[in-house]
Order: C-alpha cells, then structure tokens, then sequence
C-alpha cells in the first residue's frame, strides 16, 4: 500500500506560483536560485483520521520525511517514511521507505531508486531510468530486470507536471489533466486530474513549534484536490484523492489523502530550509542528511 506517492511528494516541494514564467527547457541552477522555490527538509505526522465500515485497518500512524535540493543540472529528492499499520484481525506491520529520484531540469531524463521492507526485512527494490522524446517515451527498470512501460506523447515527470500546475495556478485556471511517471511502484504511469481551489489562511492551520521555520510558512497558500487514476486499467474510480494546501515557496503545510475504506492526514512538524548543492561539488545522485 502506498500511502504518499512520489509525484505528490516532488509537488510539496517544487510548487511555486513565481511571475518569472519558468519553462523547463529553459531553466539552469542561477534562474532557480532567483526564482521564490526554497530547496529545504520537512518532516510529517502521518495518521489515520477515518474508516469506512467494514474496513480492517485500525490504525495508522509514522512519520514522512522529505529534503529537496536543485543541482547543477536536475532537481534531486529524497523521500523517507516509517510507518506503523494496525489491523482488526491481524498483526500489526512496520512499513519502511526509501525513495530517491533525478530530475533533469528540460523534463526529459528521469532515475529513480526505491527500497521497501516489512518489519525490517527487504520486500520490494526498485531501479530504473526514464526518458522523454517528441513522440513519447520509455522506461526501463534494472530492478526487477525486464520490466518496461512506453510513455505516450504528452507525458510528463513529476517536476514537469508541477511547471504545468504553475501556469495553471499562475492564469487561475481551475481544472488540469496529465499522465505522470514518478517512479515510485512497478504500476506504470496514472493520470492525475486537479483541482485548484481558493487562498486559505495556512498559518492558522499549522501549531508552531521551535522546530517549524514559520517565516517559510508566511507565505500565499491554496486549496488544490486531486483524483489519482491507474492508466493501464479502464477503471473509472480514482485510486485515492487528496486534498492539500500548498504555500507560494513550494511547502505544504497540511494534507489528506483518502482511500477507498480510510483516510489519513499528513501534518508538518519540522521544517528547515536548506542551502542548493555547490555546483563545483561532486554530482552523485542524493546526498543524503540525518534527519
């Protein structure tokens, strides 16, 4: 089960509602160093707010943890969760996730690399490169080998996705629809139709603590809801739907994601902004910090 998918996560961090007009094919590290996305670390509450009758889950509760830098050429991620799932008629299960990715800023390149186990045991590993031509595009995993999903014409990776939201947010459009790969399951690309809603006082929803950087939070915020669908079924219901409220500099502050039979919310607890990598330094795919 996956509780916070990756496109979603690149999203919290990578909005942003700058005049500037950013194009992918056009942005280099001194643009985004000007631009108001602030490149920072975040961790998040997880728990569960709701069940349907006659589901088993009884409890979900852990933490997601989040940082985000551009490098000289791609925007680069990382993602950690710890999650605890209780259930009415079984035992309970720890679930943990590591997830990295490679963004190249023309949209057109994409690694991603995921490591997932159940009580501390390896369950899932996954790998593989994405690319994005004129006509459409491919995927190819390394991990599991031969495994491999064609990207149709249009198609998008998480960080083009969220330049199109931009626009979108930017001429107060109300209604976006696009195919992303993310990289995050061995499910292929789904399609993600988004609502963007009305300016919402975010910062009398977060409680502040010595450990939030509210001067981050004080910043314009919306409403936007989105309806995940798999692509490589004819379901017409939404895998899950959520609701979020994300802030001018790119940082969500609150959100819920709703599944079929529950529902759980994701509430910010630490926030800290980070400076972007030193160009001159080594280009390794994720450097990663202790949270």
């Amino acid at each position: 089960m996956k509780i916070l998918p990756s496109f979603i996560l690149s999203l919290i961090l990578f909005i942003s509602t700058s005049s500037m007009g950013l194009a992918a094919s056009k942005l280099d590290l001194k643009e985004i160093e000007k631009s108001p996305l602030v490149p920072h670390k975040a961790l998040y509450e997880i728990d569960l707010v709701a069940t349907k009758s006659g589901s088993q889950i009884a409890n979900i509760d852990g933490k997601m943890y989040y940082e985000w830098k551009p490098s000289c050429d791609a925007w680069i991620t990382d993602h950690r969760f710890s999650l605890l799932y209780e259930y009415a008629d079984s035992p309970a299960m720890q679930i943990a996730s590591d997830f990295s990715t490679f963004e190249t800023f023309d949209g057109k390149q994409f690694n991603f690399s995921a490591r997932r186990s159940r009580d501390h045991n390896l369950y899932q590993e996954l790998r593989g490169i994405a690319e994005l031509g004129e006509k459409g595009g491919n995927v190819d995993y390394t991990l599991p080998e031969n495994l491999k999903f064609d990207l149709s014409n249009g198609a998008m990776f998480p960080m083009s996705h969220t330049l199109e939201m931009v626009k979108n947010f930017n001429s107060d459009k109300k209604f976006f629809s696009a195919v992303v790969f993310d990289g995050s399951d061995d499910e292929g690309p789904v399609e993600i139709n988004s609502f963007i809603g009305k300016s919402v006082n975010a910062l009398s929803r977060v409680k502040g603590n010595e450990k939030i950087n509210m001067a981050l939070l004080n910043t314009p915020a919306k409403n936007i809801r989105m309806a995940v669908f798999p692509t490589l079924s004819d379901s017409e219901v939404a895998d899950y739907e959520m609701d979020m409220v994300f802030h001018q500099n790119g940082i969500i502050s609150d959100m819920l994601i709703e599944y079929g039979d529950f529902s759980v919310s994701q509430k910010l607890v630490a926030l800290e902004k980070l400076e972007a990598n030193d160009c001159k330094s080594d280009s390794s795919l994720i450097k990663r910090e202790k949270n």
